[in-house]
Formats: C-alpha cells, structure tokens, sequence
C-alpha cells in the first residue's frame, strides 16, 4: 500500500515539474526583468528597484503607457524608492524611507508622485494602478526630454555627472530628469 501512494505521489510531482516547466515556463528569462539603480555621495545612499519593460517595436508612450493616466513606473511589481536621509524635491521635503514611484506621462512633461504606501504589485486584476493619492508625499511635475536615440528597455538611473543630483527616467525617444539635493541639516 506504501509503495503505491509513493509511486502516485512521484507522478504528481513529475507532473506539476513537468507543467511548470513547458507550460508556466519557470526557467525562461523575465520579459521585464528586475533591476536596482543606486548612488553612494557621502552618507547619501538611494536605491531604486524596478522592473524594465522592452520597446520590441511598439508604440511607448501614448498609446501602451497612455497619456495623463496613471503608470506604475515600469512592469510587474510597483517600483520603489529609498533614501536613508532626507531630501529635497521641486522645493519640498521628502522624508527618508521608501517609497512606491508612480508616474503621469503627459505629451510635454510627467507628474512624478513618491507615494508612502508599499503595494506589492503595481496593478489590480484589471490591469489598474493600485495607487493611492493620499499616501503621496510629493507630487511634482517635469518637463519631458525628447532623446535622438531609441532606449529599448526602460531604465531608471542616477545621474551626478554635473554636480547636480538627478533621478533620471527613459524610454523609447524620452527622457525626465527629477532633480533633488540632501535636505539642510539644522547643526
């Protein structure tokens, strides 16, 4: 009798391996695979967390990210934001943690919202934003940069080539540039 259930629970298992490998597909590479940007000044650290979606030959944005809709910022779970100190953004504080990045892509520049609320995923079963405006910190708006060259997989980096610290975002032919500086510490 042992024998028997061990030899029917053997099939089970090799049937769900079997399903998750040719039907779920678990070993293929992520069509929107993770990535981390961070930057180290001083005793400023930032991190971002993001998934980054490819171009493959479609329309950005407009049309597959609609204009003055809320995005997630990028594929699959909701991206974050973390600071170990605070900043200062567009004029405003934002305190340190982390935070979930969302975004408005507009035709001539983007709101950019740093919400406090941690989501686990970036949309609902219908494919909705999960956002939730009154957790938002900050709500600032950017201008919007048209690129020469096509950025096939979104990417979120930092950049402080000049001096000034931007949190950059591009894709396809466009490029924003959210700029922020350590909060002035009162000594």
């Amino acid at each position: 009798m042992l024998k028997r259930i061990l030899i029917v629970l053997s099939i089970i298992a090799l049937g769900l391996l079997l399903y998750s490998v040719f039907v779920e597909n678990i070993f293929a590479s992520r069509l929107s695979p993770k990535d981390t940007a961070k930057v180290t000044l001083n005793d400023l650290k930032l991190k971002v967390e993001y998934n980054r979606p490819s171009k493959r030959e479609r329309d950005i944005f407009g049309a597959l990210v609609p204009f003055n809709e809320v995005w997630r910022t990028g594929a699959n779970e909701a991206t974050t934001f973390e600071t170990n100190e605070d900043l200062m953004i567009d004029g405003m504080r934002l305190k340190k943690g982390k935070y979930t990045l969302w975004t408005v892509p507009m035709e001539n520049s983007w709101k950019v919202m740093f919400n406090t609320k941690q989501y686990e995923w970036g949309v609902n079963e219908k494919m909705e934003p999960m956002w939730d405006p009154n957790y938002d910190a900050i709500e600032i708006e950017v201008p919007k940069q048209k690129l020469e060259e096509v950025v096939e997989k979104f990417t979120i980096a930092f950049d402080n080539k000049t001096g000034d610290l931007k949190l950059t975002m591009a894709w396809d032919k466009t490029l924003i540039e959210i700029p922020m500086q350590t909060y002035p510490k009162l000594d």
